[in-house]
């Protein structure tokens, strides 16, 4: 079966400089016939959590999270992306994603993160990884972070610099094999 693997960006900034990672990284997953829609905070305009997507009757939820609700449980597994704000990650994208629970279980995530410096948010990935094991999507161990983002891709999300397409490669080469090892082992059933 084909993979789904959402694009998930943390960033609602005006100038926000991770809608170049998510459009690089949507690309290369297209390129490798893996449906990978991008979930945008500043369009979804998500209200901030009130009520997680499950503690709504059926059917009554906002069409915004009903909507991430199916996307989410026919995914494979979840790249996100993360700038670093003050050592930690963005408040949009913590609020993305602690909308949901089960939606995640059982699939891998891998996460890309950026900064205009040279550090390329490694800081704000450390905790996204603590966080993303608690939401039942571990990490995978490798990491994309990019330092520099303004020359490293350009506004289309074009890679200016050649080391990253070859890093790019290697996390999904990395992020496939584990969500087609958990694809295969959620459709004989999960622990529970």
């Amino acid at each position: 079966m084909p993979l789904v693997i959402p694009v998930i960006l943390g960033s609602v900034r005006t100038e926000r400089q991770g809608e170049r990672a998510a459009r690089f990284l949507v690309t290369q997953l297209e390129a490798r016939c893996i449906e990978a829609p991008l979930v945008d905070p500043a369009a979804l305009q998500l209200p901030l959590l009130d009520k997680m997507y499950k503690e709504y009757p059926k059917g009554s939820a906002p069409p915004a999270l009903e909507e991430l609700a199916t996307l989410y449980r026919r995914s494979d597994a979840f790249v996100v992306v993360s700038a670093e704000y003050n050592h930690s990650i963005p408040p949009a994208l913590s609020n993305t994603l602690d909308h949901f629970l089960e939606e995640y279980s059982w699939r891998p995530s891998a996460i890309c993160c950026y900064s205009a410096g040279q550090y390329g948010g490694v800081r704000a990935a450390m905790q996204l990884r603590a966080m993303m094991a608690e939401l039942g999507a571990s990490s995978i161990p490798s990491l994309l972070p990019i330092p520099r983002i303004g020359k490293a891709l350009d506004a289309e999300g074009n890679a200016q610099e050649e080391w990253l397409t070859k890093a790019a490669r290697r996390f999904l080469d990395e992020l496939v094999w584990y969500a087609e090892a958990l694809q295969a082992k959620r459709a004989g059933g999960t622990p529970y």
